[in-house]
């Protein structure tokens, strides 16, 4: 379980100098993830923005949160101090979902260097360590020269063909949205025909703690995801799914594709078709 790291590691490393820890809270309604960063944060986090900095804000893309460029994504990593020896562990307070974004992006980009807190800030304020307000920053590093890797990342069109293909589709959306009971925020209520719902949350123990990579096998192997010869993943807006990514990479799949605008590309189109209820 490479791509997680415990809460006694991250407190036995906060003074490694190949530590850059990031803060990556975010919420899609009500709270600000800066403004949880000021009130109080693990020691050394540095506070990374989900729509300005893991989001692209330099070209147009489908859906809320498209990709970043590479160019973007080395700007974000040299502000942090990340060079290619480091050890970028991102936390949250949402069991990894915003989190894991950072850590495919980290692996998507070539660098393979992310991790993720298992268990974010809930269990590191819940087992009593310290937290501060003071803002951290390291020294800029040098921009690293990055390239996404190919074949990672499927648009709609892809997606058309490859869902009357064999291959699986994971959404990793809550269930109520996955039926189309509820749509809070993207154009339609529904989901892609034939995908199958796998809530990130279910990912996770009552601890909110990623399940045993066993656990997970017998969790993604039930939806026919660790045996398709295609799997993609999409949540509401291509974030959340990359929770879906990491915990497939843990049950020993790593060639998972993300639908880069996820729900919020797919629902915009009203000749796209959908689906309402459990399939």
């Amino acid at each position: 379980m490479d791509a997680l790291v415990s809460t006694a590691w991250l407190a036995e490393h906060l003074d490694d100098p190949a530590l850059v820890l990031c803060d990556v809270r975010w919420y899609l309604k009500g709270k600000v993830g800066r403004d949880e960063y000021q009130r109080g944060h693990i020691p050394g986090a540095q506070f990374v923005d989900l729509e300005r900095e893991l989001s692209a804000h330099d070209r147009g893309g489908p859906g809320r949160h498209p990709l970043p460029s590479a160019a973007q994504m080395a700007e974000v990593l040299s502000r942090l101090g990340v060079t290619r020896d480091s050890i970028v562990v991102g936390y949250d307070d949402a069991g990894g979902s915003i989190a894991a974004r950072l850590w495919w992006l980290l692996d998507y980009f070539g660098l393979g260097n992310g991790r993720v807190l298992d268990g974010g800030i809930t269990a590191w304020i819940a087992e009593g360590r310290p937290l501060e307000t003071a803002t951290a920053a390291r020294a800029p590093a040098p921009a690293l020269s990055l390239a996404p890797a190919p074949g990672r990342v499927v648009d709609a069109a892809a997606v058309d063909r490859l869902r009357t293909t064999g291959a699986v589709l994971v959404d990793a959306r809550a269930r109520e949205r996955y039926r189309g009971a509820v749509e809070p925020v993207d154009a339609r209520a529904g989901h892609i025909p034939g995908a199958r719902n796998a809530p990130h949350v279910e990912n996770l123990d009552a601890g909110g703690r990623f399940l045993a990579p066993g656990e997970l096998r017998d969790r993604y192997r039930a939806l026919g995801a660790l045996d398709a010869d295609t799997v993609v993943a999409y949540c509401g807006s291509g974030v959340t799914a990359c929770h879906a990514i990491l915990a497939l990479s843990l049950a020993g799949r790593d060639d998972v594709r993300l639908y880069e605008g996820s729900w919020s590309d797919w629902s915009r189109d009203p000749d796209r078709p959908l689906a309402t209820g459990d399939e």
